[in-house]
């Protein structure tokens, strides 16, 4: 063994060990309805280096990377024998995903890949990539994962090379170590953004969609979709209704998407979903919320005007920059409720809240009105009903309180 070899092994090792056990710190909350912590939770650095590098000597004697990764992000989430557990989508250099599980005992850091990465039936030579995985663990008592499966669009012109056509892919398990994969959703249009319902609804397995005219965009697509399947091993949807739609001039005016799998709540199935709007940069992605109801899911109840998250500081640079995007959240018995959510296509991060806070934003925040004039008349109403607990200095803004 070399110096070089034996000094750069030290070296890579000692610093991975840092980043691993280093203790990640909330951000002040003053009047948030979310916490952000100061460091992501999973970056490219905290993949195992058995995966990255040939530790033999002879073979690698500069003990130089064999293969690379690109970043880890939109990971589904789990709790999971007290451990909370991200599925993480595992980006190489080449542009191939792979899943890969992290686990943590408080959730917001230390997290730790365990030792290989989840080992997903290869059903399809024409699949190309993989990504963006769901988890639901269903009352049936299957755990399921439902992901993007994509491949090259088997119609596309000669030379070109980025036409391509996603469907759902669907694995379960029950020990989270052996995976069955069940045959793709079937459905009339592309789907890369679909979710199953953690109840049976009817009698059925539901799940959230999101229909496409082709792989970027929305187009005709109306929004989140809702479908019922008899038979989850060989499903199909036969019809689908929009229940969370896209308007113009909002966040989502070019498509949305359903993020993780609903939490239910005692005032309904609260959602996380993601919305895209264009901008003179780009596509832009944020975060927002939704709530239906208990009794009927493909119900809405609540909307909240405009984005719960967006992309703030570091968060809007990256791989894909100006972009959050968010496939795993999870709520403990206490009602803490952890967000994950991926920046820029580039790391994950997590920011933490309540079912209480979250649920109060949701019911008690006004819906978009879709213009202006509305946005103002929100606005003169909140100053209308301060004007009776605050008094106003000569500035305008707040001064002492007057009851």
């Amino acid at each position: 063994m070399s110096e070089s070899f034996e000094r750069q092994q030290t070296y890579i090792v000692e610093t991975q060990r840092l980043l691993l056990e280093k203790t990640n710190v909330g951000l002040s909350d003053t009047g948030k309805i979310v916490t952000r912590y100061l460091n992501p939770v999973v970056t490219k650095e905290h993949i195992p280096l058995s995966w990255r590098y040939d530790f033999n000597p002879l073979t690698n004697p500069h003990f130089l990377e064999r293969i690379a990764f690109n970043s880890t992000m939109n990971a589904g989430a789990l709790h999971w024998k007290g451990k909370y557990l991200l599925f993480v989508r595992v980006e190489g250099v080449d542009r191939k995903s792979i899943f890969a599980i992290a686990e943590s005992d408080n959730g917001v850091d230390n997290f730790h890949f365990w030792e290989h990465p989840l080992l997903l039936p290869d059903l399809d030579e024409a699949e190309t990539n993989v990504y963006d995985l769901r988890l639901t663990a269903h009352e049936d008592g299957w755990v399921y994962g439902i992901f993007c499966s994509e491949q090259h669009a088997p119609d596309a012109a000669p030379g070109d090379l980025s036409s391509a056509v996603a469907s759902a892919g669907i694995i379960r398990s029950k020990d989270l170590i052996h995976w069955d994969r069940l045959p793709n959703l079937k459905a009339n249009s592309q789907q890369r953004n679909v979710v199953l319902h953690p109840e049976f609804v009817e009698g059925k397995y539901a799940f959230y969609t999101r229909p496409q005219d082709d792989f970027i965009l929305a187009k005709s697509g109306g929004g989140i979709g809702w479908a019922l399947v008899d038979d989850i091993s060989n499903a199909v949807i036969s019809q689908e209704k929009i229940i969370n739609k896209r308007f113009y001039h909002t966040i989502k005016e070019l498509k949305n998407g359903e993020g993780p799998a609903p939490l239910k709540t005692d005032r309904g199935w609260l959602h996380l979903a993601h919305g895209v709007r264009g901008t003179a940069a780009g596509l832009r992605y944020v975060l927002y919320l939704y709530l239906t109801s208990l009794e009927d899911p493909s119900e809405l109840v609540a909307e909240p005007a405009g984005y719960l998250m967006a992309p703030e500081g570091e968060e809007r640079v990256g791989d894909v920059s100006n972009v959050l995007f968010s496939n795993g959240w999870i709520m403990d018995a206490d009602g803490t409720v952890y967000i994950y959510y991926a920046s820029s296509d580039t790391r994950i991060h997590v920011a933490v809240s309540s079912v209480a806070k979250l649920l109060d934003y949701c019911l008690n925040t006004a819906e978009d009105g879709l213009r202006s004039a509305e946005s103002l008349r929100k606005v003169i109403h909140l100053i209308d009903h301060n004007a009776a607990y605050v008094g106003n200095n000569s500035n305008g803004t707040i001064g002492r309180l007057t009851k």
